[in-house]
């Protein structure tokens, strides 16, 4: 069954295209269903983050159009927007994106690890919707293990390098001491949750930790030391933000310009940075043209990760090498697969063909006829039936001049070469 990867990422979609093409996660169980309903589409399994919505299918037969519609409509964008925006691979190559992608080979920040837990749970919950079969299951359970491998055996993962932590690096680029400075984290997500062990480690002055769900945000404030508040309570904690880091799954704008501005005439325009790492987008872009705000979305903060992936470059390459083994090893692992289904239809041809045959001989033994008649009879009926087709094959490809299906029958059929 072929296998087929689509959708849109950081490499080929700017957030404007990617936040339209986002799933929350209360969609996801839709999403999937309504994936299942397309024709050639076998099996399926969705990721969704601020960085990519990919589309991994499990098919019938290797037909892409049909799943371009589907998303064209699923989104509602009814003038094939994202189509200039799409990658799609098919097969080893599908096997292999889904590997570098665990391993963090094609993330924004290279080597990050979060991904692999979005990854993990995106195939549990296709796992419960029953949405995975005998392709889709082995190739993701494999490519978490090499995952596994890549960080254990390069060293790729060393460097504390994340979406978080370029954010962190950008409040130190723009406030001297942090330790002077209070943070407003809205969400309590892992992106945030690393943003606020990050700010912690780097001195921060105050945080202040904002979710629609108070026990959540609780528990992260306990663990760093800060404040959890309500969404509700956002508006009289912005004046007192000099850096506020955002990542949540809302569809709507968390934070828009005239809240803001607001903030600002009470901060006395002091310097304000706002980093919305969420997509779809927390903060309305038109707060980038309030003066004294430094907005910065997750593609901003691609110079800020470009300083830290030098140190990566040389692990991702010996990271790369195992992805490459591990491909050529799940491959052959799938073409064997192939191979019995194959034998096992074949061994289920001749199964047939000796029943029939078996039954009309045991027949013609009961009414009284010669046993070696019948055995003969028997044995010239096997050896014409199981010999029938591919005599048949071989002289149509003969008159085609496929000479490589003649070598082919002969290696399988173990006869000597001919002479010349």
């Amino acid at each position: 069954m072929p296998i087929l990867a689509l959708g849109l990422n950081h490499h080929t979609a700017p957030v404007r295209i990617r936040e339209r093409a986002a799933i929350g996660e209360g969609q996801l169980g839709h999403a999937l269903k309504a994936l299942r309903t397309v024709r050639p589409v076998k099996e399926a399994a969705i990721i969704s983050t601020c960085n990519r919505t990919e589309f991994y299918c499990g098919m019938h037969e290797q037909d892409i159009e049909p799943v371009v519609h589907w998303m064209h409509r699923y989104f509602d964008l009814q003038d094939n927007g994202f189509e200039p925006y799409l990658f799609h691979h098919a097969d080893r190559e599908a096997v292999r994106h889904l590997m570098r992608v665990c391993s963090g080979l094609d993330s924004l920040v290279l080597g990050e690890p979060q991904i692999l837990g979005q990854i993990k749970r995106a195939y549990r919950d296709a796992n419960e919707h029953g949405m995975l079969g005998s392709e889709l299951s082995p190739l993701f359970e494999t490519a978490f293990s090499v995952a596994k491998k890549v960080r254990t055996d390069t060293a790729i993962g060393n460097s504390p390098v994340s979406v978080a932590f370029a954010a962190v690096s950008l409040s130190r680029q723009i406030f001297e001491d942090l330790s002077q400075q209070s943070a407003l984290l809205i969400g309590a997500g892992e992106t945030i949750q690393l943003a606020a062990r990050h700010l912690k480690s780097a001195g921060i002055g105050t945080i202040r930790i904002a979710n629609r769900t108070i026990e959540n945000a609780a528990a992260l404030a306990t663990e760093v030391g800060g404040q959890a508040i309500g969404i509700k309570d956002i508006p009289d904690s912005l004046p007192d933000a000099d850096i506020i880091i955002s990542s949540t799954g809302s569809t709507l704008p968390i934070l828009g310009k005239g809240a803001v501005q607001k903030a600002l005439r009470k901060r006395r325009y002091r310097s304000q940075l706002i980093v919305d790492i969420a997509v779809p987008r927390d903060v309305e872009a038109e707060v980038a043209d309030l003066d004294g705000v430094f907005l910065y979305t997750v593609d901003d903060l691609q110079s800020v990760i470009d300083d830290n992936r030098q140190s990566r470059v040389e692990a991702a390459t010996e990271a790369e090498d195992i992805v490459v083994e591990q491909v050529d090893v799940f491959m052959r692992k799938v073409q064997a697969l192939d191979a019995n289904d194959t034998i096992r239809a074949y061994r289920n041809n001749v199964q047939q063909i000796k029943d029939i045959a078996l039954a009309k001989s045991l027949k013609q033994l009961q009414s009284g006829q010669n046993p070696e008649d019948v055995l003969n009879q028997l044995a010239y009926t096997l050896s014409n039936k199981i010999m029938h087709t591919p005599t048949a094959k071989l002289r149509e490809a003969a008159a085609a001049g496929n000479t490589h299906v003649i070598d082919t029958a002969r290696i399988l059929l173990d006869l000597p070469q001919e002479k010349s």
